[in-house]
């Protein structure tokens, strides 16, 4: 594993469940499925986020289960980087690299993936669910300047666009 691995603080993955929720027998096969396949690709549970306010509009109810959130640190955030470079990107259908906008003001990368099966760990014959999350890595010091970023995850091994 390279050096620079050491200057990422933390690694956060959620699934936002959205439409998902409002599905018959969501809170009795669905959710339990979706937590034990984030589970699996993560290596450690995750932590239900549930709904603040009601909202009629989104016929949404607070307290309602309406994401999962996991934040690996140490040498699972070592093994899932590994995996998330060397696995899953490439494994993504039309896959051409992650744009550079995807890098915040204080230096943080944030990338979505639609299918959770591009994990190895995931059999798509087997899994009940199809769910998309988003993936931040954070950096322990604020990497200011974007093409200082750029060139720190370009040396992570992270796939930009050309």
């Amino acid at each position: 594993m390279k050096a620079e691995l050491t200057q990422i603080e933390k690694v956060v993955v959620n699934i936002g469940l959205g439409r998902m929720s409002a599905l018959t027998n969501f809170e009795d096969r669905l959710l339990p499925a979706v937590e034990e396949e984030l589970a699996s690709i993560t290596g450690q549970k995750a932590q239900r986020r549930s709904a603040k306010k009601s909202i009629a509009g989104f016929k949404l109810r607070a307290g309602t289960v309406v994401g999962l959130k996991t934040t690996l640190r140490g040498q699972k955030m070592q093994q899932f980087l590994k995996k998330l470079i060397n696995t899953a990107l490439p494994r993504i259908r039309d896959f051409r690299g992650i744009s550079d906008t995807a890098i915040d003001t204080a230096g943080n990368l944030t990338v979505g993936i639609k299918e959770h099966v591009v994990f190895p760990e995931v059999t798509p014959e087997t899994s009940k669910v199809n769910f998309g999350m988003e993936i931040t890595i954070v950096p322990k010091l604020p990497i200011a300047p974007h093409a200082e970023a750029v060139a720190f995850y370009r040396e992570l091994g992270i796939p930009f666009k050309k």
